[in-house]
């Protein structure tokens, strides 16, 4: 996904250095004001001590009046926004990932009425289940055309959507209620996968998540002489340094690090010192449940992201108009994403009999689902 070209590159950036403009008054003028968020993540600090990246992500983010995707004066998305996706480039993307949904649908569900749709935050998708979680509604949009006219009236019995911000429902609804009213299914919202239903009747659930895992929260781990310990969030040396957050190590390990450094076999507990690792229960948490709805529909799921099938160490970045910028920068006014360990989500959900496959990358992805061939649709002037 492009959320926009710069993402691709994981680039360290730090105000440390920068020219800086002083006005008479001696204050320094490139050092932005302390945002709301901010001040809320100090004075916890202060009380309480240093915190989790996962507590900082969290609170930038998901702050129910202040947080980036709750607060409806951040634009986010488009040109005016933070960053671009693939749907808002070209209908394509929707239309090809739409066209998945219904081929495995249609294979798996041929003699069956009861299909239902539901859709998440940022950018999920399940098919007769379908979860989107998405932007304004782009990807959506297309690919809930593509689904409900293949399962339109009795076939398909709802679109249930799992998105957290008023915002974005307002916007999801806005572009999904056209296609929905057309075909005769309903729309609905819930706040997690785990609230969506599991109903006696037999449904087929497909889920489609979007660039929806790279905004969950996650934790940094180092292995140091005495085992996994915590990389947590502290206020900077000095009263008016800027950033105002820096980096310290928790000073033990603690049983929160331990079970951290034990979530995956993968992490080796003879990782040499100094191995840093993100890691997020969160994702594992929704990959579990997003699993455990899909073995009681028999149903399938597509993963869309940044990532690869390995941990990482340093991806968290923050995005902001278009550009990477520090991740301790205007807290609550700017994206933060980290990049997806996508071998932690199939170990999330390898005890309950659902194969994995891939990684692949979008280009692959999206040839396979005959990307070209639409392509020269389009350029004769077929829809």
């Amino acid at each position: 996904m492009l959320r926009s070209y710069v993402r691709r590159r994981i680039v360290p950036f730090s105000w440390r250095g920068r020219a800086k403009r002083l006005f008479s008054s001696g204050v320094d003028a490139s050092i932005p004001p302390i945002t709301p968020i901010e001040k809320i993540i100090m004075d916890g600090i202060k009380a309480t001590g240093p915190i989790s990246f996962s507590t900082y992500m969290q609170m930038c983010l998901s702050h129910p009046t202040q947080g980036y995707y709750m607060n409806p004066r951040n634009p986010i998305f488009g040109a005016k926004g933070d960053f671009v996706t693939s749907p808002e480039i070209s209908s394509i993307f929707g239309e090809v990932t739409g066209g998945c949904v219904v081929d495995v649908a249609l294979d798996a569900t041929a003699a069956n009425t009861n299909n239902r749709a539901w859709a998440g935050a940022r950018d999920t998708y399940g098919g007769y289940s379908s979860r989107q979680s998405s932007a304004k509604g782009e990807f959506n949009a297309e690919a809930l055309a593509q689904v409900v006219s293949q399962f339109a009236g009795d076939h398909l019995k709802e679109v249930v959507l799992v998105e957290t911000s008023p915002t974005l429902r307002a916007l999801q609804e806005a572009r999904l209620s056209p296609s929905a009213a057309k075909y005769g299914c309903t729309l609905e919202w819930r706040e997690s996968v785990d609230d969506i239903p599991v109903s006696k009747e037999e449904y087929f659930t497909m889920v489609v998540a979007h660039e929806f895992f790279d905004a969950l929260p996650f934790h940094t781990i180092e292995k140091t002489e005495h085992g996994w310990q915590e990389l947590l969030i502290a206020l900077a040396e000095e009263p008016e340094a800027y950033p105002r957050f820096r980096y310290v190590l928790a000073p033990e390990p603690t049983a929160a690090s331990n079970l951290l450094g034990m979530s995956s076999p993968r992490f080796k507990a003879d990782a040499p010192v100094g191995t840093r690792l993100e890691v997020s229960p969160s994702s594992f948490r929704t990959m579990r449940d997003i699993g455990e709805l899909l073995a009681l529909s028999r149903g399938c799921g597509l993963i869309i992201d940044y990532g690869a099938a390995h941990a990482f160490s340093q991806s968290f970045r923050a995005f902001k108009n278009h550009e990477i910028v520090d991740v301790f920068h205007a807290p609550g006014e700017c994206d933060l994403t980290a990049n997806v360990d996508f071998a932690f989500l199939a170990e999330a959900v390898r005890d309950l009999d659902l194969p994995t496959h891939g990684p692949l990358t979008q280009a692959a992805f999206l040839e396979n689902m005959g990307l070209q061939l639409r392509v020269e649709a389009l350029v004769r002037g077929q829809d």
